[in-house]
Parts: C-alpha cells; structure tokens; sequence
C-alpha cells in the first residue's frame, strides 16, 4: 500500500486504539498492592520523564498465537505497534487492552521483500500472516472499516517474528524459556471457542470481518510455513480460501 493511504490509516488505527472494546489482563499477578509513595513516584517519573519509545507505539492489532513447539498453547496478542518504515513495525504484545494488561512478548512484523533477503535457516522463526488476515482472525479494532481493509491490505504477505515469555491464562508470573510463536493457517486449528470469546469480549465479528476482505485474496503469494502445523492440533481443519504453502 503507497504510503500515502498508509499514513492516514495509521492515523485512523491511533485514534481507535481507545475506542474499541475493552479486555483486561488473564491473570492477576502476585505482589503487594502498590503503596502511595510507589505511585506517587510513577506519576512523578510520568510527568518529567521521556517515553519516546512508547508513545510511538501507535497501531493497535489484536491476534492469536499458537506456540510452534506446542501447538495447542494458544493465546489471544493484544498487539501495540510502531511502524519502523514501509517493510518493518515492531510491536509490543499484551494479555489485554487496559492500562493493568499484562507484558506477554514482542512480535516484529516484516514485508514480503525483507523476508525474501533472509538466509534459510532465520526464515524457520518467521510465520506468515496471510491466513490470520484472509480469516479475519487478525482485526485493528476501533477503526473506521474503510481504514482497518487498508491497513490488512498492506500487510498482505508479511511475515512475524514472535516470542512469547509469558503465558498468563496459565501462570501467574512469567516462568520458564520463551517460547516460538506461529500463525493459524487453516480452519479449525484455533481451540473452539478461543475466537469466539474474543468477539464477544470486544465487541467483533470475524466472520463479517472475513467476508469483507474476500478482495484481498487476488493480493496473497504461497507463503513459507503454512504448513509447519497441519495436522499437530488433533481436530479435523480446512484450508482457508487464498491461503497457500510456498514451494
């Protein structure tokens, strides 16, 4: 998409990023409650100090991960971006969308051309977006529709970089490795009701969502990793219209 329709809905995604349904954090972790001298310091540190690198963090993408090394630890990305330039955003992941939301990992997100410059052995992390686009699985919440199908549009054939150090509808700090997230690319391959949720919670309707970007499949290229999963989730799954492996 020329950066001339890509600058005003990124705009449009900034102004939506608090207007959409609200979600709050899965877990609640351990601690003592903050005390008035703690908060009193972080509304100080609010006010005189530099957050340069957050407030850039201006497009708002909700998703699902499924871990590539466990397949059925699957969780709902509250994604908040920055875009780095035309072929490059790098995103900061979170449980939910309010100001208590949980840190769950990071996710880079990078054109098809940069994708096409890797060495075979880095293209294993990257996981293709397609699928979570053409589903309409993948939304930017709050937009007008106009500028949310422009925004999908130019991430046709992207690819992301996601790792995930905190599974918090399971532990209530963040434990162990980090672990490798990928991309839905079938029908089915989501745990019933994990979508769904998601949409009431917030107020979506994936399947509207998928009707209205049926355009987009003329856009989409086979892609590299769609189907590094198929047949691991122990269900019955169907492929997704436009979605295709690379050769």
């Amino acid at each position: 998409m020329p950066r001339r329709h890509l600058v005003p809905a990124l705009l449009l995604a900034l102004a939506g990023c608090t207007g959409s349904g609200a979600s709050g954090p899965a877990t609640q972790p351990p601690g003592a409650p903050e005390t008035a001298r703690t908060s009193a310091l972080a509304t100080a540190a609010s006010a005189l100090q530099r957050d340069a690198p957050v407030t850039n963090l201006d497009v708002y993408l909700v998703g699902f991960h499924p871990m590539r090394d466990h397949p059925e630890q699957q969780m709902e990305a509250h994604h908040f971006c920055h875009v780095v330039n035309e072929d490059l955003m790098q995103c900061a992941l979170f449980d939910g969308n309010t100001r208590n939301a949980n840190l769950t990992g990071i996710e880079f997100i990078i054109a098809e051309r940069l994708f096409a410059t890797l060495p075979p052995q880095e293209r294993q992390y990257w996981h293709p977006h397609n699928a979570e686009i053409l589903s309409g699985q993948l939304v930017a919440p709050g937009i007008p529709a106009a500028a949310e199908h422009a925004l999908m549009a130019g991430k046709m054939n992207s690819y992301g970089k996601t790792w995930h150090v905190w599974d918090t509808a399971a532990d209530s700090l963040p434990l162990g490795p980090p672990h490798l997230a990928w991309s839905f690319n079938r029908e089915g391959e989501a745990k019933p009701g994990l979508v769904e949720a998601r949409d009431r919670r917030m107020g979506i309707d994936t399947a509207e969502r998928r009707r209205a970007r049926e355009d987009l499949r003329p856009l989409a290229h086979p892609q590299h990793g769609v189907d590094l999963l198929r047949g691991r989730f122990g269900r019955p799954t169907q492929p997704i219209p436009g979605v295709e492996a690379a050769r």
